[in-house]
């Protein structure tokens, strides 16, 4: 008798592992899943490869991110959405507008400000 109320007082004690901080593997797998398949969709959004999307993010599934880059894929095929690209290789400026104009001091002609202490 001793022993069976000692078991079920173990059990009961280990019902509440996640409040003593022992995290479930299963929800751990879970919530790497769900976050290599949000990397995966924003990389496809964001006009990038799965490879890009793999070497920018080496910790992720690549499983899961490949899940997440055809889904969205398909969802912006089916709705049609145009692809923006976020990323700084379409950011860049071209070599003519980078040019300073005619019309601007160089810095060694302004004057510096007066610091008062």
């Amino acid at each position: 008798m001793r022993t069976l109320s000692a078991l079920i007082c173990c059990l009961w004690l280990l019902t509440a592992c996640e409040q003593l901080g022992i995290e479930d593997p299963v929800k751990i797998a879970a919530a790497k899943d769900a976050e290599g398949k949000a990397i995966g969709s924003a990389c496809r959004y964001s006009v990038r490869t799965i490879e890009e999307c793999y070497s920018l993010n080496p910790r992720a599934l690549k499983a899961a991110m490949f899940a997440g880059w055809l889904t969205m894929d398909a969802y912006m095929r089916d709705n049609k959405i145009e692809p923006k690209q976020v990323h700084p290789a379409a950011e860049a400026k071209p070599a003519e507008e980078a040019k300073p104009s005619a019309e601007s001091k160089p810095a060694a002609e302004a004057k510096p400000a007066a610091v008062k202490h």
